[in-house]
Protein backbone atom coordinates (compact mmCIF):
# COMPACT_ATOMS: atom_id res chain seq x y z
CA UNK A 1 0.00 0.00 0.00
CA UNK A 2 1.57 3.36 -0.87
CA UNK A 3 2.01 6.34 1.48
CA UNK A 4 -1.18 8.13 -0.22
CA UNK A 5 -3.33 4.95 0.42
CA UNK A 6 -2.20 4.95 4.00
CA UNK A 7 -2.09 8.51 5.06
CA UNK A 8 -5.75 8.24 3.92
CA UNK A 9 -6.66 4.91 5.71
CA UNK A 10 -5.21 7.02 8.82
CA UNK A 11 -7.44 10.28 7.87
CA UNK A 12 -10.46 7.65 7.76
CA UNK A 13 -9.89 5.85 10.87
CA UNK A 14 -8.87 9.00 13.25
CA UNK A 15 -12.53 11.15 11.53
CA UNK A 16 -14.20 7.32 12.43
CA UNK A 17 -12.86 7.24 15.62
CA UNK A 18 -13.44 11.24 16.49
CA UNK A 19 -17.13 11.38 14.77
CA UNK A 20 -18.12 8.48 16.90
CA UNK A 21 -16.98 10.31 20.03
CA UNK A 22 -19.99 12.32 20.56
CA UNK A 23 -21.84 8.97 20.75
CA UNK A 24 -20.01 5.99 22.61
CA UNK A 25 -18.25 6.59 25.64
CA UNK A 26 -18.08 6.52 29.22
CA UNK A 27 -17.70 8.98 32.07
CA UNK A 28 -15.44 7.93 35.19
CA UNK A 29 -15.00 10.64 37.24
CA UNK A 30 -12.54 12.95 35.44
CA UNK A 31 -11.52 11.04 32.57
CA UNK A 32 -13.74 9.67 29.28
CA UNK A 33 -13.64 5.92 28.67
CA UNK A 34 -13.78 5.42 25.13
CA UNK A 35 -13.48 1.63 23.87
CA UNK A 36 -13.78 3.09 20.03
CA UNK A 37 -10.11 4.32 20.05
CA UNK A 38 -8.78 1.04 20.94
CA UNK A 39 -10.55 -0.09 18.87
CA UNK A 40 -8.84 1.88 16.31
CA UNK A 41 -6.09 1.42 17.35
CA UNK A 42 -5.85 -2.02 16.63
CA UNK A 43 -7.19 -1.71 13.23
CA UNK A 44 -4.57 0.84 12.71
CA UNK A 45 -2.26 -1.27 14.22
CA UNK A 46 -2.56 -4.15 12.19
CA UNK A 47 -3.39 -1.95 8.82
CA UNK A 48 -0.99 0.47 8.70
CA UNK A 49 1.96 0.07 10.73
CA UNK A 50 3.46 1.89 13.91
CA UNK A 51 4.10 5.07 12.94
CA UNK A 52 0.49 5.29 11.29
CA UNK A 53 -1.48 3.52 14.32
CA UNK A 54 0.56 6.67 16.54
CA UNK A 55 -0.32 9.27 13.88
CA UNK A 56 -4.01 7.84 14.00
CA UNK A 57 -3.81 8.42 17.69
CA UNK A 58 -2.82 11.80 17.46
CA UNK A 59 -4.91 13.05 15.66
CA UNK A 60 -8.00 11.11 17.26
CA UNK A 61 -6.80 12.61 20.63
CA UNK A 62 -6.63 15.80 19.48
CA UNK A 63 -9.82 16.35 17.73
CA UNK A 64 -11.71 14.54 20.54
CA UNK A 65 -10.14 17.15 23.04
CA UNK A 66 -10.93 20.32 20.57
CA UNK A 67 -14.65 19.16 19.89
CA UNK A 68 -14.43 18.82 23.32
CA UNK A 69 -15.56 14.92 23.48
CA UNK A 70 -11.90 14.17 25.17
CA UNK A 71 -9.67 14.35 28.23
CA UNK A 72 -5.93 15.21 28.63
CA UNK A 73 -5.85 11.48 29.36
CA UNK A 74 -6.38 10.24 26.18
CA UNK A 75 -2.82 10.96 24.72
CA UNK A 76 -1.07 8.86 26.96
CA UNK A 77 -3.23 5.91 26.71
CA UNK A 78 -3.98 5.51 22.83
CA UNK A 79 -0.54 6.80 21.94
CA UNK A 80 1.46 4.01 23.81
CA UNK A 81 -1.46 1.42 23.25
CA UNK A 82 -1.24 1.88 19.46
CA UNK A 83 2.46 1.81 19.40
CA UNK A 84 2.79 -1.11 21.74
CA UNK A 85 0.01 -3.24 19.59
CA UNK A 86 1.73 -2.19 16.04
CA UNK A 87 4.81 -3.32 17.65
CA UNK A 88 3.72 -6.49 18.76
CA UNK A 89 1.68 -6.97 15.75
CA UNK A 90 4.62 -6.45 13.57
CA UNK A 91 7.06 -8.76 15.25
CA UNK A 92 4.74 -11.88 15.84
CA UNK A 93 2.04 -11.31 12.95
CA UNK A 94 -0.75 -12.26 15.29
CA UNK A 95 -3.71 -10.81 16.02
CA UNK A 96 -4.37 -11.37 19.58
CA UNK A 97 -0.96 -9.83 20.09
CA UNK A 98 -1.88 -6.42 18.60
CA UNK A 99 -4.92 -7.22 21.01
CA UNK A 100 -2.70 -7.57 23.97
CA UNK A 101 -0.27 -4.67 22.98
CA UNK A 102 -3.60 -2.41 22.85
CA UNK A 103 -4.31 -3.84 26.60
CA UNK A 104 -1.39 -3.33 28.35
CA UNK A 105 -0.47 -0.18 26.22
CA UNK A 106 -3.28 1.53 27.07
CA UNK A 107 -4.55 -0.54 30.18
CA UNK A 108 -1.25 -0.54 32.01
CA UNK A 109 1.17 1.98 30.69
CA UNK A 110 -0.86 4.75 29.74
CA UNK A 111 -2.56 4.43 32.82
CA UNK A 112 0.62 4.77 34.74
CA UNK A 113 1.58 7.85 32.21
CA UNK A 114 -1.77 9.49 32.97
CA UNK A 115 -1.38 9.80 36.67
CA UNK A 116 2.04 12.79 36.64
CA UNK A 117 -0.48 14.54 34.05
CA UNK A 118 -3.44 14.26 36.86
CA UNK A 119 -1.00 15.96 39.22
CA UNK A 120 0.83 18.71 36.98
CA UNK A 121 -2.09 19.41 34.99
CA UNK A 122 -5.14 19.28 37.06
CA UNK A 123 -3.31 19.98 40.77
CA UNK A 124 -5.45 16.55 41.91
CA UNK A 125 -3.70 13.95 43.22
CA UNK A 126 -4.89 10.48 42.36
CA UNK A 127 -4.39 6.73 42.83
CA UNK A 128 -1.77 5.34 40.49
CA UNK A 129 -4.11 2.38 40.46
CA UNK A 130 -7.11 4.52 40.15
CA UNK A 131 -6.73 4.62 36.33
CA UNK A 132 -5.35 1.19 35.39
CA UNK A 133 -9.09 -0.94 36.46
CA UNK A 134 -10.70 1.74 33.85
CA UNK A 135 -8.44 2.18 31.43
CA UNK A 136 -8.24 -1.97 31.27
CA UNK A 137 -11.90 -1.90 31.10
CA UNK A 138 -12.05 0.34 27.57
CA UNK A 139 -8.80 -1.02 26.41
CA UNK A 140 -10.01 -4.68 26.70
CA UNK A 141 -13.78 -3.65 25.59
CA UNK A 142 -12.05 -2.08 22.25
CA UNK A 143 -9.22 -4.38 21.78
CA UNK A 144 -11.79 -6.96 21.75
CA UNK A 145 -14.09 -5.17 18.91
CA UNK A 146 -10.99 -4.61 17.02
CA UNK A 147 -9.64 -8.44 17.36
CA UNK A 148 -13.24 -9.64 15.69
CA UNK A 149 -13.65 -7.23 13.29
CA UNK A 150 -10.45 -8.43 12.00
CA UNK A 151 -10.98 -12.09 12.21
CA UNK A 152 -13.79 -11.97 10.49
CA UNK A 153 -12.36 -9.33 8.00
CA UNK A 154 -9.81 -12.17 7.19
CA UNK A 155 -11.79 -14.80 7.45
CA UNK A 156 -14.06 -13.55 4.77
CA UNK A 157 -10.88 -12.36 2.77
CA UNK A 158 -12.23 -8.58 3.01
CA UNK A 159 -8.84 -7.13 3.04
CA UNK A 160 -7.28 -9.02 0.97
CA UNK A 161 -3.62 -8.58 0.72
CA UNK A 162 -3.28 -5.50 2.64
CA UNK A 163 -1.57 -7.57 5.75
CA UNK A 164 1.12 -8.40 3.59
CA UNK A 165 1.84 -5.92 2.09
CA UNK A 166 2.31 -3.79 5.26
CA UNK A 167 5.32 -6.17 6.50
CA UNK A 168 8.11 -5.23 7.73
CA UNK A 169 9.98 -5.10 4.66
CA UNK A 170 7.19 -3.32 2.86
CA UNK A 171 6.76 -0.50 5.29
CA UNK A 172 7.94 3.11 4.32
CA UNK A 173 7.01 6.53 5.97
Amino acid sequence: MDKTKKLTLTALIAAITTVSSSLIYIPVGFAKIFPIQHFANVLSAVLLGPWYAVFQAVISSTLRNMLGTGSIFAYPGSVIGAFLAAILYTKTKKLTFAALGEVIGTGILGAMATYPISILLLGQEATLFGFIPAFMISSFTGALMGYGLLKVLIRNKAIGGMLDENSTYNRGL
